[in-house]
């Protein structure tokens, strides 16, 4: 982070701070919702962004397919960095930069947030003593450094101890864990400065209607039917369709101009969302792509855009989803390990004012990392 403070003299050598010459950070290893990865306090960390991400690359084994030489476990979703600092932003207890590490390329992208991630921000904000314990419960107000906006998580504080233990469980994570709700201010336009940043609910892209739509993560939002499958396939049946994959990619490459989002072939973003009818009782049913590999559940922030897809109406969401009515809003959206349910409130006009849903979030290690 650019704002992060220099902790000791061998910063200007790319190592990190405690490192007595050898390139190592303290590091907490958790999981967050459905995703893992190492969370860093930005002292911890080089301030410089360039040996930050080389010794990110280093710690995950990055690129490589199989990062046998990391701690990433050949997987997007496993392959992911909080840095997290307190913050001196009024009404702000902490600010969390998300990082990306790629697998199989040597990039480290700051394009996007991750809300799954967001998930350990509280708990590790605690551990490491930048916010207090309050009660049985400790609310952690959020600043998201990626896109400017807010979440608060409220985590279980139990005797002024973070638990990871209770009784919420999220599908693609097994068993239960201690609840951590998560409500999202102000995330229209995060990254690409407006809801909907072509200014139209549906747009043609080679020759497929689409909706180009950010409620907190940059989303492309089209029918599975309409680029030759059900959506109803499996993770490993779509990583398998070479020629599907292709053909959303040539989408996702020339959107990114239209999305405010420049040439976006080194990015992760925007993801690609193919939609269908849902079978499980929910809002609709999703197949996700990060960006080019299949996911294998999908983002917190990316069902929150896909969620407010379903509710603009001739989008080619709204025109497969199944809505409930009243202004408060739960729309479960299934995905391939389960569903993930958004709660959106909508205004007196129909637009989203607000949305939340509850995460988990375990730690799994706490030491020293090398690089």
């Amino acid at each position: 982070m650019s704002d992060a403070p220099a902790a000791s003299a061998n910063l200007a050598t790319g190592l990190a701070p405690g490192s007595g010459g050898n390139n190592s950070a303290p590091c907490m290893w958790m999981r967050g919702g459905t995703s893992k990865g190492g969370f860093f306090l930005a002292a911890d960390l080089p301030a410089d962004p360039a040996a930050r991400d080389a010794f990110l690359l280093g710690v995950m084994g990055s690129p490589d397919p199989n990062q046998i030489d990391g701690m990433g476990s050949a997987d997007p979703l496993t392959s992911k960095i909080a840095v997290v600092s307190k913050s001196e932003r009024p009404g702000i207890d902490v600010d969390y930069l998300f990082l990306q590490v790629f697998v199989d390329q040597a990039i480290v992208t700051d394009a996007q947030n991750c809300g799954n991630i967001l998930a350990g921000v509280g708990p590790f904000a605690i551990e490491r003593g930048l916010v207090a314990a309050r009660g049985e419960q400790t609310s952690v107000a959020i600043f998201m450094v990626n896109t400017g906006q807010v979440a608060v998580a409220t985590v279980e504080t139990p005797g002024g101890v973070v638990t990871y233990r209770g009784e919420a469980r999220i599908d693609g994570v097994p068993g239960s864990h201690a609840p951590v709700p998560l409500e999202f201010r102000d995330t229209a336009g995060s990254s690409c400065g407006a809801l909907l940043p072509s200014g139209n609910a549906v747009d043609i892209v080679n020759g497929v209607p689409v909706t180009l739509i950010d409620n907190g993560m940059p989303c492309v939002v089209m029918k599975a039917a309409d680029v030759g499958i059900t959506g109803y396939e499996s993770r490993d049946a779509l990583d398998a369709n070479a020629d599907l994959k292709a053909r959303i990619e040539a989408i996702r490459l020339a959107v990114g101009e239209a999305m405010n989002l420049g040439d976006v072939l080194a990015k992760s973003v925007p993801k690609m969302m193919l939609v269908a009818p849902p079978r499980g009782g929910g809002a609709i049913t999703v197949r996700s792509f990060i960006p080019i590999r299949a996911h294998a559940s999908i983002g917190v922030l990316g069902a929150v855009s896909v969620a407010t897809a379903c509710l603009i109406a001739g989008s080619p969401a709204a025109e497969v989803a199944v809505i409930p009515a009243g202004r408060c809003k739960l729309l479960s959206v299934e995905h391939p390990s389960g569903e993930l349910s958004c709660v959106l409130e909508v205004g007196d006009d129909g637009a989203v004012v607000s949305a939340a849903l509850l995460r988990t979030a375990r730690k799994l290690m706490d030491g020293t990392v090398f690089g």
